[in-house]
């Protein structure tokens, strides 16, 4: 039995002939004392019957008046058919199980299997990349031989592989309670004058994506948000910082945080005279004088306290970047450094994916190309993972 508490899952069970392996996930997840309650939509029962489950599960399956708005650890699909996966991803309710997923707060890991050819599909692409972007957990599909005698990708993933990722979402939703955790985001602009600025195309994403990871782990989450593009997280504290100055000014107002994770792009510089009006476009040349802004995160490491964790980000070109990023860590006392090759056009500024380098004192770890919000998991891993000195 698990010395953590028992946790509650709803566990989501789909049309497919890989249903059966979700009766294994249940008999591990009740072997280790949690308490699990089947949801399975009508094609599922054309594979295992609901009461195989309940079984399993040693409870029935809801019987609530409104079982879609039940109280939970976790959501876990296994297996996730194309039809459901399309149904989820737009946002359909058409069954318990569907609707269940609309109303869920929470961690959701899901399990996709189908035809290689159906999970190769534009469109299955398109779903799964949505769910991704929802913060949905993906594991597998896995390639090999299938029902149909076919080999390729879309076979389900083995239940303990499934069952260990559940277990790492349970970690993930409460390992950081408790903690302050402060991020900048975005791009910070420097006035040329009332209409002009100089920037960057820092879109906010990277930032965004690790506040809602902080927050879904149980962190007090402050953002600090510098002119980005997409919304901020809704139920966390968003204070605006528009200029490298106001960064500067909300973040050393918050320097004694638990956590500090530097993603935003600030200015290097900034006109040393900006005018107040707009100054009208004229033949000659316009010469501007810029001055240095402060260091924030070199002032950041200066005050940094034991047991503080104090993430850096570096946004670079190739390998003498990745050499930046290893002597900014030594130089400004940083814990982390999260690198970044901004020369790649497909990842970093305005992409929706991006490829990380972790750099640390203990060693280096590189995170392939993928979604930012999974980049953001892989980050905040490694966060709680110096937190707990491992």
């Amino acid at each position: 039995m698990t010395e953590e508490p028992a946790k509650k899952i709803l566990l989501g069970v789909t049309g497919s002939i890989a249903a059966y392996k979700a009766c294994e996930l249940v008999r591990l997840f009740v072997k280790d004392g949690h308490e699990v309650t089947p949801l399975l939509t009508h094609d599922a029962e054309r594979f295992v019957t609901a009461h195989t489950f309940e079984a399993l599960a040693r409870r029935e399956a809801a019987r609530e008046l409104f079982p879609h708005l039940m109280e939970a650890d976790l959501l876990v699909l296994a297996p996730l058919s194309a039809n459901t996966l399309a149904k989820l991803a737009q946002g359909l309710a058409d069954n318990v199980l569907t609707q269940t997923m609309l109303a869920y707060r929470g961690p959701v890991v899901a399990a996709p299997a189908m035809n290689a050819r159906m999970w190769d599909h534009p469109a299955t692409k398109e779903n799964t990349a949505r769910l991704r972007e929802r913060g949905v957990e993906l594991v597998g599909p896995e390639t090999g031989e299938l029902a149909e005698g076919e080999l390729g990708p879309g076979r389900m993933s083995e239940p303990n592989e499934i069952y260990a990722r559940c277990l790492a979402a349970l970690a993930r939703g409460s390992e950081l309670r408790e903690k302050r955790v402060l991020v900048t985001a975005g791009g910070t602009r420097e006035p040329l004058d009332s209409v002009r600025f100089i920037g960057n195309r820092s879109s906010g994403k990277m930032g965004v994506a690790l506040a809602e990871e902080a927050a879904r782990r149980g962190a007090e989450v402050t953002l600090l948000y510098a002119n980005g593009s997409v919304p901020p997280p809704a139920g966390i504290e968003v204070v605006a910082t528009p200029t490298a100055a106001d960064l500067a000014r909300e973040t050393l107002a918050r320097a004694d945080a638990d956590v500090v994770l530097m993603a935003a792009a600030v200015a290097d510089y900034r006109p040393s005279e900006p005018i107040s009006g707009k100054r009208p476009k004229e033949r000659e040349p316009w010469t501007v004088t810029l001055d240095p802004t402060d260091d924030i995160l070199a002032e950041l490491g200066r005050r940094r306290t034991d047991g503080q964790i104090l993430v850096g980000f570096a946004a670079d070109e190739g390998e003498r970047g990745l050499e930046r990023a290893r002597e900014k860590l030594a130089a400004k006392r940083g814990t982390l450094f999260v690198f970044n090759d901004v020369s790649q056009d497909d990842i970093g500024f305005d992409a929706n994916q991006n490829e990380v380098v972790l750099v640390s004192s203990t060693g280096e770890r590189k995170i392939a190309k993928r979604d930012k919000r999974e980049v953001a998991v892989a980050i905040l891993d490694e966060v709680a993972t110096l937190l707990r000195g491992d």
